[in-house]
């Protein structure tokens, strides 16, 4: 008996919510084991999305599926799951019911379908919605506090496509020749969906996938003119690439071979010039001291929750302290490796105050505040002159990681 359409990416979908939700890992992880079966790049796309979309939502569907059921069924239980992907892709890829179930009761091949199908049915009878916005974890809302609904705001929807240019002053064409829109020079924003690869400029190099947040932290360095930064925990790039269009002199750093080997390949495409460097940072040793450092440093990525939802069921106070010590050890480092009237940029895209806020305050050298003049509009530096960016931003424009961002300068003695 043939299997319906799709079934192959709702079983790949069903795998990948397995691996992150029971064993922890990234989605990014469990992508590549569960993907293997799935053969066409349609289903492949389709079990991303489905995936994506109940992490995203997961708190909201579970609340669904709990009012339709006498006894509350384990978190854990397969039924739970299939039936959270059930109603994302009905009440968010706007899959027909019919068809929701014809692919969905498969999964559940010696288990109970007669009550996946019961409470499926119920929530279609009753015209089950959606919020407006999804319902966040309560760990990540205690986390969060205040904060909470207006970042929010920012995962309603999947987020665009951001390219950071070459050339800044090349902005207006490239919106006009890619029909994007732009909120600061050197700067692009397509509608999410756009294939990168065949877009115009990209075998050119005349831009890389960066975004908007993440490219603010280079930016604060200003042009280079010939000097030399390091760029620390630099791969797959896109800072690198940044700071070498800006005409500095760019050592780039960074332990993972695979990642560093994304940098190469983005530097022999734009035709940017670095120089990369596999080394362990707590370890290595600079044979000088550079005019700039910039440090992205390895964090929870929290503030990646619009694209990668999976950290909102994945991070814990566990992986806070552990990344938090690491940061200072590395915030440390990157000081002595700054000249005397060298200036400092520290960036995580976190929305943990143990990674951003409260490493600032632990800095000593001298601070330099961010601007408003610096920064796209509608937004706006803290009272403390450090950068803090929430999904739920220029929610209207679509939205954009969460990052903190905090400048220094080292005293000249």
């Amino acid at each position: 008996m043939a299997q319906p359409t799709g079934i192959h990416a709702r079983r790949a979908a069903l795998q990948m919510l397995d691996a992150v939700l029971r064993r922890g890992e990234t989605l990014e992880q469990a992508e590549g084991p569960a993907l293997k079966t799935v053969r066409s790049a349609p289903d492949k796309g389709l079990a991303r999305a489905l995936a994506n979309e109940t992490l995203r939502w997961l708190t909201d569907l579970d609340s669904l599926i709990d009012s339709a059921t006498r006894q509350r069924l384990p978190e854990d239980a397969k039924v739970r799951t299939v039936l959270r992907l059930m109603l994302a892709g009905w009440l968010r890829l706007e899959t027909p019911p019919h068809a929701v179930i014809a692919t969905g009761l498969p999964l559940l091949a010696g288990g109970p379908r007669r009550l996946a199908h019961g409470v499926f049915s119920t929530l279609d009878k009753r015209g089950a919605q959606l919020p407006a916005e999804p319902t966040l974890p309560e760990r990540v809302r205690e986390r969060w506090g205040e904060r909470t609904a207006s970042i929010a705001a920012g995962l309603a929807e999947p987020p665009p496509l951001d390219l950071t240019l070459r050339e800044p002053g090349e902005t207006q064409h490239w919106a006009n020749q890619l029909a994007g829109d732009s909120t600061i020079p050197g700067h692009v924003r397509l509608p999410r969906g756009s294939a990168v690869e065949t877009l115009p400029g990209f075998k050119d190099g005349a831009w890389w996938v960066q975004d908007l947040a993440a490219s603010l932290p280079a930016r604060l360095l200003g042009q280079g003119e010939g000097r030399h930064v390091l760029d620390l925990c630099a791969a797959p790039g896109g800072k690198t690439l940044q700071l070498a269009a800006a005409g500095w002199k760019v050592t780039a750093l960074d332990l993972s071979k695979r990642r560093l080997e994304l940098l190469k390949d983005n530097l022999k495409r734009t035709g940017l010039k670095a120089s990369p460097i596999r080394a362990d940072a707590l370890t290595w040793e600079a044979k000088h001291q550079f005019d700039a450092v910039l440090l992205d440093a390895p964090c929870t990525a929290t503030g990646t929750c619009r694209r990668h939802p999976d950290v909102l069921h994945r991070i814990g106070q566990r992986q806070i302290a552990e990344m938090a010590e690491l940061q200072a050890a590395l915030l440390a480092r990157a000081t002595s490796w700054l000249k005397p009237g060298g200036t400092l940029v520290y960036a995580v895209c976190s929305l943990e105050r143990e990674e951003g806020e409260e490493q600032a305050v632990q800095v000593t050298l001298t601070p330099l505040p961010v601007g408003t003049g610096e920064l796209p509009g509608g937004i706006a530096p803290t009272a403390e002159g450090w950068l803090r960016t929430e999904p739920g931003m220029l929610a209207d424009r679509g939205g954009l990681d969460g990052f903190f961002v905090g400048r220094w300068t080292k005293p000249v003695s």
